[in-house]
């Protein structure tokens, strides 16, 4: 099984022979290509053309991280699965206002459907969240009537305002207040982990994509603009609530994510390098969790969900099956 790869220490990522190695002032760590799928680089660290080469060969994608934690960029091999069918198809999904909007509702559906699974569970555990359901279910109603992305992605805006109200109940923990969602920099300890979350969920789905025939530049929910992909923003969506959010909930409630792990930067809050060890480590764990899929009828892990999730998409727009979001199950 192919591994990703975390890089926090400085230096230079080299190719020697058919393996890569990161060079630093007094040590060279190899890294299994054949076992490595992705490399997350956090450190410092220069790379050359002929690492370049030897990682589009063997179809590995890098993401790049700045010294805050915030995502900067993807080096994204050359597409090895492409197929000029399916882009044209993408691309006829996303031109077509009618389409784009359809797809668009089924994402935003399913991201919401997933956020009241998190607030129905807490709401089942002696927290009080009535009014929050009652308001999120009348914001869902309204998408069948919304005839642009701007109307779905404001109804989106308004249900996530709502959902994040309730996190300083569902943690009940002052060292973690939510306050208000801020992001570049984050303003206090909560939203840096979410922040960071999202950026590594939205890195994971890229990665994903990149094992299909579809472009990650083309979104539907999010607007294939000037941004370089949205596709991976797209499918973030369903499953920011059920992968990033319960890593919060998790690392917090067991008292692993300390005050000790954060710092302070640039008028904002940060996770420190351990900070960001620990959070990955809870990440991983949960993408390779395994959980009981309603349709296949057997056990997959929150990965493989999100490269169904790919999939299913990929099948509507060729018109093989209509797409429908995963919603958790439980």
């Amino acid at each position: 099984m192919k591994k990703t790869i975390y890089l926090f220490s400085h230096g230079e990522l080299k190719r020697k022979d058919n393996t890569l190695f990161l060079e630093s002032e007094n040590n060279k760590n190899y890294i299994p290509v054949e076992n490595t799928k992705e490399i997350y680089i956090f450190g410092e660290i220069t790379i050359n053309k002929r690492a370049l080469e030897f990682l589009t060969s063997n179809q590995i994608i890098l993401h790049f991280f700045n010294f805050y934690d915030y995502y900067i960029g993807s080096f994204y091999p050359r597409e090895h699965l492409n197929s000029g069918y399916i882009i044209v198809k993408q691309v006829e999904h996303y031109i077509d206002n009618q389409k784009r909007i359809n797809i668009a509702k089924l994402i935003f559906y399913g991201a919401i459907q997933n956020i009241l699974k998190n607030i129905y569970y807490y709401n089942n555990r002696d927290r009080n969240f009535k009014e929050e359901i009652k308001t999120i279910e009348l914001l869902i109603n309204k998408i069948n009537d919304v005839q642009s992305i701007s109307e779905i992605m404001g109804i989106e805006g308004n249900v996530r305002e709502i959902y994040y109200k309730t996190f300083d109940k569902i943690l009940q923990n002052e060292e973690f207040k939510f306050e208000k969602r801020t992001k570049k920099p984050p303003k206090n300890k909560l939203n840096a982990l979410i922040s960071f979350g999202n950026s590594l969920l939205y890195t994971t789905a890229l990665s994903e994509i990149y094992k299909t025939q579809l472009d990650p530049r083309i979104g539907y929910l999010h607007e294939s603009n000037f941004r370089r992909f949205s596709l991976n923003l797209d499918i973030a969506e369903i499953f920011k609530t059920i992968i990033v959010d319960r890593v919060i909930f998790s690392l917090i409630n067991k008292k692993i994510i300390k005050e000790e792990h954060f710092e302070t930067l640039l008028n904002g809050i940060t996770l420190n390098e351990q900070g960001a060890k620990i959070f990955i480590k809870e990440f991983e764990e949960k993408l390779q969790s395994t959980i009981n899929h309603p349709k296949l009828n057997r056990n997959v892990s929150y990965r493989e969900l999100i490269r169904l999730e790919i999939y299913k998409l990929q099948k509507h727009i060729i018109g093989e099956e209509d797409y429908t979001p995963f919603i958790y199950p439980f």
